[in-house]
């Protein structure tokens, strides 16, 4: 299949990254040309595997902004998805901090309109802190399409993740319905 739209997936340090190889053959499978975003500490979680995945995507995998004067490396983005997205992330997002690299596009893409899904990976205990619900609840209500709850990623207690069972499938539905 010929991909023809294209995927910004970026994520954050939580065990499901590890396996993000894998997640980018099954979008490549669905018809998706992948660009890979990662945060600083994902991207070093995954350092041996980084010139495997920019082979895999056949992009350059992005964690640090670019220079002013540097070309925009990647093509425009179609969906950004991002998964898993870490207790972190989520409220990094929605207060507008932009250090990272995936933050501020995702703040800006807000104002672009770009479609945009998120699925959190994050323990329950992280979210007994009051600010997660309420970034949660910004981020949907400036229409991110937020996989968390009954129909999206429920929480572990704190040490009993299984990142083989992080919903994957949930995430790929939700793009695919962005885009309609």
């Amino acid at each position: 299949m010929t991909a023809n739209r294209v995927l910004y997936l970026l994520g954050s340090a939580a065990p499901p990254v590890l396996n993000i190889g894998n997640v980018i053959e099954r979008a490549h499978a669905a018809g998706w040309d992948v660009c890979l975003g990662l945060t600083p500490t994902a991207a070093r979680w995954l350092d041996d595997q980084l010139p495997a995945l920019e082979d895999l995507t056949g992009h350059p995998v992005r964690s640090q902004y670019k220079l002013p004067q540097e070309p925009d490396v990647w093509p425009p983005a179609d969906v950004a998805v991002v998964a898993p997205a870490t207790f972190n992330t989520i409220n990094q997002w929605a207060l507008g901090i932009t250090e990272k690299f995936i933050v501020g596009f995702l703040a800006e893409g807000i104002g672009k309109g770009i479609p945009m899904v998120t699925m959190p990976c994050v323990n329950a205990a992280y979210v007994q802190h009051t600010q997660f619900e309420t970034s949660i609840a910004t981020l949907r209500a400036m229409g991110v399409h937020v996989l968390y709850g009954e129909g999206g990623f429920v929480p572990n207690e704190p040490g009993k993740g299984r990142p083989e069972a992080y919903p994957w499938h949930l995430v790929w539905d939700a793009a695919q319905s962005a885009l309609t």
